[in-house]
């Protein structure tokens, strides 16, 4: 049975309405309902100190973000060669998600956390799905990399038939259709009014908490499933290199093996450290939210915690994309091509003026004329894939 009493209290500076009161049997137990939340204000808990400095990290990381990812995808566009391949499809879709994180959830944590602006439902769910849908798309895509390399290692022999760029391109069309209907079905209609009865969030407006116990679920079975294919990858890869070394009997050549097994887990092992790093605490808060009513100090850290995630889609182009000798030397080669184009277009401003002809002093370089980029070891998670796959052919 439900009983009303009326009773307030103070709680960190906001005056809660305990006038809910829930009985069962002889156990009655008062349930908050914060009047001041039908302005969201309950949800605003930072100081001014904070404010400055989530402002900071967030002006700071989202343009770094946008710009680096948009580099990538503009190199990747402009690549024949890197377009037609499957990894590079994915380390674009990775590249396309960030770029979302950085302008939605830079715009919309800024806008309701600093400057208060309060949007009404659909236009708050809108950029909250906006959000999500771009984190969604970031930790997916990530999972496609990590399956990608999976293929490559188990199934090198038939990885090019196995992983073809139309098979590709279709498990990105139903990633990110998956991804953008969950991401936006609060806005459809799986919400709840504000406040603090259950089942409605205390980290978000309008979420109902079961949404966010399942949305939540589903990013951390897609983290399981990318720390097990990582796994999977260094089990195999430390099988061969082992039994690469007791068949050959080099000691050179062994060595320089299980260095590149080595190189190979620490690369692996600092991709893993920082996407744990930046997602649990955050998944943490918001499992911890489902089952338990958070605090103001609660709020506020998670908060805070909330900017790693926006940090870690600013280090995936370093891990993912730059760390690519093919994109790095495709990347120079765009560079190379823009600053011919504009000593071009200065020598033909200056050829008006009587100057050399600028045909005569400036001519396009085609790709074999560009530097190759020549290393003796591979650095890069694909490049030691690839030369792991190539072993173990011969």
């Amino acid at each position: 049975m439900t009983d009303r009493e009326t009773a307030t209290s103070v709680e960190h500076g906001h005056t809660v309405d305990w006038s809910a009161k829930t009985c069962h049997g002889t156990d009655c137990v008062f349930l908050p309902v914060n009047k001041s939340c039908v302005n969201l204000s309950c949800y605003m808990v930072l100081s001014d100190k904070e404010k400055t400095a989530i402002g900071a990290i967030c002006f700071l990381a989202g343009p770094v973000t946008l710009l680096e990812n948009i580099l990538v995808l503009g190199v990747i566009a402009s690549t024949a060669t890197l377009r037609k391949r499957p990894s590079y499809l994915f380390i674009g879709s990775l590249a396309l998600a960030d770029v979302f994180a950085s302008c939605f959830f830079t715009i919309s944590f800024l806008h309701f956390h600093l400057y208060d602006l309060k949007d009404g439902p659909d236009a708050y769910l809108f950029k909250l799905g906006g959000v999500t849908m771009a984190f969604s798309g970031s930790v997916g895509s990530l999972l496609l990399t990590a399956l990608d390399r999976y293929l490559c290692i188990y199934q090198a022999s038939t990885y090019k038939v196995l992983l073809t760029r139309r098979r590709a391109l279709l498990s990105l069309l139903i990633l990110w259709s998956t991804i953008i209907f969950l991401s936006f079905l609060p806005l459809m209609g799986w919400r709840c009014s504000t406040g603090f009865t259950p089942p409605c969030s205390r980290l978000f407006p309008y979420i109902n908490k079961h949404y966010q116990a399942c949305w939540t679920s589903f990013i951390l079975v897609i983290l399981v499933l990318i720390l097990g294919a990582y796994a999977l990858i260094l089990w195999k890869a430390h099988r061969h290199e082992s039994s690469m070394t007791s068949f050959q009997g080099a000691a050179g050549k062994g060595q320089a093996r299980i260095r590149m097994d080595i190189r190979l887990a620490r690369t692996f092992g600092l991709i893993l450290l920082i996407l744990v790093g930046c997602w649990v605490p955050v998944l943490s808060f918001m499992l911890v939210d489902v089952s338990v009513i958070l605090t103001h100090d609660q709020q506020r850290a998670f908060a805070f915690c909330s900017t790693l995630c926006l940090v870690n889609s600013s280090v995936n182009p370093l891990l993912y994309a730059l760390r690519c000798r093919e994109l790095r030397i495709a990347l120079l080669r765009m560079l190379q091509k823009l600053c011919c184009k504009g000593r071009c277009k200065k020598l033909t401003e200056d050829s008006s003026h009587g100057l050399p002809s600028a045909e005569d002093n400036c001519t396009a370089l085609s790709e074999d004329e560009m530097p190759k980029g020549r290393t003796t070891r591979p650095d890069s998670i694909s490049e030691m894939v690839y030369s792991h796959q190539l072993t173990m052919r011969e």
